[in-house]
């Protein structure tokens, strides 16, 4: 049974799909939206991130519709939440502490990305419970390399 749900936990239902990049030049600068980035050990070119466990930010397309509703905003605009890649299609969740090839750049899932109090300011009043859970994750770039709009979104390794 323990090896058909580790089986399990490496399958996913297909690939990914990179649907929106955001670079942060500088803390509490605007997000400047690109097409394609190079992805180096310090993150993403132009953006402020720092090399580490950190180093990029991805977010749940699937989850800006939620956050848009539990925040009471008609929609959402993905600069606002401050997150380099927005992916869709591919669970981040069930990609924590796994490698996924995104472009040809590799990262590792290192951990959820928490809502920062900024969340007030941007979304409004409950903009911070509103991104509680759906706030994102963090990853650590393995090997660098160039993501482009549309690039897909591969598991590597599955968490354990």
């Amino acid at each position: 049974m323990i090896t058909a749900f580790a089986e399990m936990l490496k399958r996913h239902a297909g690939q990914g799909r990179v649907a929106w990049i955001g670079l942060r030049p500088a803390r509490r600068e605007e997000i400047l939206a690109a097409e394609t980035v190079d992805v180096t050990a310090a993150g993403l070119c132009g953006d402020h991130a720092k090399e580490g466990k950190r180093a990029v930010t991805l977010i749940q397309a699937e989850h800006l519709p939620v956050i848009a509703a539990l925040a009471g905003l008609d929609n959402l605009h993905p600069e606002l939440l401050r997150r380099n890649f927005v992916v869709s299609r591919i669970n981040l969740a069930a990609l924590r502490k796994a490698k996924l090839q995104i472009g040809s750049a590799v990262l590792h899932v290192t951990g959820p990305c928490p809502p920062c109090s900024r969340m007030e300011e941007l979304l409004g009043h409950g903009g911070y419970n509103a991104m509680r859970g759906h706030g994102g994750w963090y990853a650590e770039v393995v090997e660098p390399g160039r993501v482009a709009l549309d690039d897909s979104v591969t598991a590597l390794t599955s968490a354990e």
